[in-house]
């Protein structure tokens, strides 16, 4: 046998050493998700939810976007008590639209902000800013981002859960609207990286630090926040709703991810290159895990989602090319069997985009490199501008 493919060989089995572990544990991962709880259902309120939840929104120029979502908080029933917009100083009329909205819906209302202290992230102290000044006689606290669109019996479906399921914090999986090709290939590849990470929505993580959250739709007792001292410990954070999930649950408070595509929906980002650069740069949870845990998951995903379909294709050339060994059979079987889970997942999370699945949602695996590739680079690095401020 030729001395490069012994070499070949070689690597191929050092690889296979290497990777095996991490493709038992997604696994073990995927195995869960026949088991979670189905989605969040719509509900109508009870009389006991009278007022009992405030609704947080932080804003920075969000008029173009906010209009949805305070038509949907809109339509919630007797259980939301107020909406408080806490504004950061918006130029596009923000404020403006808010004061419109609460001509009509006395539970709307908007404030300013205090100027941003050191140490602090402009979301996480938004929502601080809004929870501190909100009314103390509501029980239950939702932060709620502009870009979502909450529908109808989202407020009292998840106090339904969360009061009869025991849950001190639920934060929802969305279900995402996306309009042109270069996002609908390229956000599902992204948002696969955090279903290899983490375990299926609806399924209770058995380690805090593996809590995955969703700020999107955040709803806590007011009690635990106190007890918190609000979002402090998620001041410096650019994923402050995993940080302080992760902190919540680590005093052995319940927390729960669901999935929520029944009953809110979100508008992120407009475009590939918008998706590349904004959702791309958090996905990583630095900020809520050690550089252990973060470059961990790096290698996780680059072993399980990135290289797969790369090394599957490279197997196939080799046997072509009449290079064939036991260690390569292995791996390419190995990895042609990942790129068989990738594209079967594509069934599992299309009811997670809302509309028809275009063409490009279905060749989104040709983009799992390029999104692990993403975190990847982000996890070298802090942000120094987020949504409008430079940091």
């Amino acid at each position: 046998m030729p001395q490069s493919i012994i070499v070949i060989s070689a690597i191929a089995s050092l690889y296979l050493l290497l990777s095996l572990p991490m493709i038992a544990l997604l696994l073990a991962r995927l195995l869960k998700g026949p088991q979670r709880r189905p989605p969040v259902a719509p509900a109508l309120s009870s009389t006991d939810q009278l007022g009992a939840v405030t609704v947080v929104i932080p804003t920075l120029n969000e008029a173009a976007r906010i209009g949805p979502c305070l038509a949907g908080l809109r339509l919630q029933s007797y259980s939301l008590r107020e909406v408080v917009v806490v504004d950061s100083r918006s130029t596009d009329g923000t404020a403006a639209l808010v004061e419109a909205e609460a001509q009509t819906d006395p539970r709307f209302r908007v404030i300013t902000d205090d100027p941003l202290p050191p140490g602090w992230v402009g979301r996480p102290w938004a929502l601080d800013y809004g929870f501190r000044h909100s009314s103390p006689h509501s029980p239950w606290v939702l932060g709620i981002d502009a870009d979502t669109q909450p529908q109808p019996g989202l407020i009292a479906g998840l106090l339904q859960i969360a009061e009869t399921e025991g849950y001190d914090l639920i934060s929802l999986s969305p279900q995402f609207i996306l309009h042109q090709p270069g996002e609908w290939w390229l956000q599902p590849a992204l948002l696969m990286t955090l279903l290899y990470r983490f375990d299926p929505s609806g399924t209770d993580a058995a380690n805090p630090e593996r809590v995955m959250a969703n700020g999107q739709c955040f709803l806590c007792r007011r009690s635990v926040l106190v007890a918190m001292d609000g979002y402090q410990v998620a001041r410096g954070s650019f994923c402050d709703d995993v940080t302080l999930a992760r902190a919540i649950a680590a005093q052995g408070y319940r927390v729960g991810f669901l999935d929520g595509r029944r009953v809110i929906r979100v508008r992120m980002y407009e475009g590939m290159a918008e998706t590349w650069q904004e959702w791309g740069r958090s996905l990583d949870l630095k900020d809520a895990a050690t550089p252990g845990q973060t470059w961990a998951d790096c290698w996780f995903l680059m072993v399980t989602q990135g290289l797969p379909l790369l090394i599957t294709v490279g197997m196939a050339l080799l046997w072509m090319g009449g290079i064939w060994t036991l260690p390569l059979a292995i791996l390419g079987g190995v990895n042609g069997f990942l790129v068989l889970i990738r594209f079967a997942l594509l069934g599992a999370i299309a009811p997670s985009y809302a509309g028809k699945k275009p063409l490009w949602f279905w060749l989104s695996p040709f983009a799992d490199l390029a999104a692990v590739v993403r975190i990847i680079l982000s996890a070298q690095q802090q942000p120094r501008q987020w949504r409008g401020r430079v940091y």
